[in-house]
């Protein structure tokens, strides 16, 4: 195997990649149509639209950035363009990190080799993956650094989860769960919380291991809810589901860009590492995925529970300095409205219990989700 170059980058550059459902304006639910949205988009922009392991997902990426505020631009001339090519063909889009309804065993896995390997290696495990989320990379200075950073952030990810919660239903069923996605991709080899690793050496010995031995194909099937990214020299943070909007989207963005920053800083300034026991952290994701934003979660430093606004609140406080100088405070400061409110899932089970139609909420969230004026 190659070797695997961390390409460094010298400030906290920010890319976002969303993926989003295709759903059949008729009856609301999902639609094996990628390629015939992406033939729509106009040309220049194709590169952004990626095609997922099921054609019911289209992924739009922006290139990158280095604010919040030029993420959100470039992401929102992409979706506009999306939606004009969804609006050609009876469609719209799907904020949520599973479908309410659609069953994944009635979904077209993507016809590329990459792809039919994964289903191949994976079989069931793979073709259930009818979820979607929401990566968040950020730029940092070496390969070292990344590790230390995807260890020191551990804590924060049951917080993430909980603001993006928004995946309460599983094939028509509600799960009781406010991230059922985060479940679904639990059930894969590599994927959930990561190992822990103590620099880049021990992470790529680690990547060519699983290579040589057969039990990944490729460095790409790692999954975890936090890794580095060697190509595009960032941290990538994968926990979350798909928020509901693109403002909520926004913001986690925000949070996630000034905590990596805050780490960045940490560590070139000798901060002591204070440990946090890998069951704490996987406590709190539990509990994270259950109740969303009215989580109960155990505070790594007090060793006390406290509530995700709580958490949220002492976490904005902490990085509000860091957001003044990214240029990102108000996109931080509604962290603290999405942590005080109902969250995603929250909002699909209202509607579902209101007007006892799953297809009445992809309707209603469809058209609350749209960036671009309704026709």
């Amino acid at each position: 195997m190659a070797k695997i170059e961390f390409n460094a980058n010298d400030r906290p550059t920010l890319g976002v990649e969303i993926e989003l459902g295709l759903i059949d304006g008729r009856t609301m639910a999902l639609s094996s149509a990628f390629d015939q949205v992406a033939k729509l988009v106009p040309e220049d922009l194709a590169d952004s639209l990626k095609p997922e392991l099921m054609q019911c997902v289209v992924e739009i990426i922006t290139g990158v950035c280095e604010t919040v505020d030029d993420a959100e631009a470039d992401l929102r001339e992409k979706i506009i363009a999306v939606e004009a090519a969804t609006d050609q063909l009876g469609m719209r889009l799907w904020w949520g990190a599973t479908h309410p309804f659609s069953p994944w065993q009635e979904q077209m896995v993507t016809n590329n080799d990459r792809y039919l390997k994964l289903v191949q290696l994976l079989q069931e495990l793979a073709r259930r993956l009818v979820t979607f989320g929401l990566h968040i990379h950020v730029g940092v200075d070496s390969g070292d650094k990344a590790v230390m950073i995807c260890d020191r952030i551990l804590r924060h990810l049951p917080t993430l989860l909980a603001l993006s919660s928004s995946s309460p239903f599983w094939e028509g069923r509600q799960t009781g769960l406010q991230s059922y996605r985060s479940k679904i991709m639990e059930g894969l080899p590599t994927a959930g919380l990561p190992t822990l690793m103590r620099n880049w050496s021990e992470y790529v010995w680690l990547v060519h291991h699983m290579v040589e031995t057969g039990f990944i194909n490729t460095i790409r099937e790692i999954w975890w809810d936090v890794r580095p990214h060697h190509n595009f020299g960032t941290v990538e943070v994968r926990v979350c589901d798909m928020p509901g909007s693109l403002d909520d989207t926004m913001a986690i963005a925000a949070l996630v860009q000034c905590l990596v920053k805050t780490l960045s800083d940490e560590i070139d300034n000798g901060t002591y590492q204070h440990d946090c026991h890998p069951m704490m952290v996987r406590q709190n994701k539990w509990r994270a995925a259950r109740y969303g934003t009215a989580a109960q979660l155990v505070d790594s430093f007090t060793y006390q529970v406290v509530t995700v606004e709580q958490s949220v609140n002492q976490l904005v406080d902490h990085l509000t300095p860091m957001a003044n100088q990214l240029h990102c405070e108000h996109h931080l400061k509604r962290c603290l409205q999405i942590a005080a409110s109902p969250s995603c899932a929250d909002r699909q089970l209202s509607i579902q219990a209101e007007t006892g139609s799953a297809e009445e909420v992809v309707r209603q969230l469809t058209e609350l989700s749209r960036v671009s004026p309704p026709e």
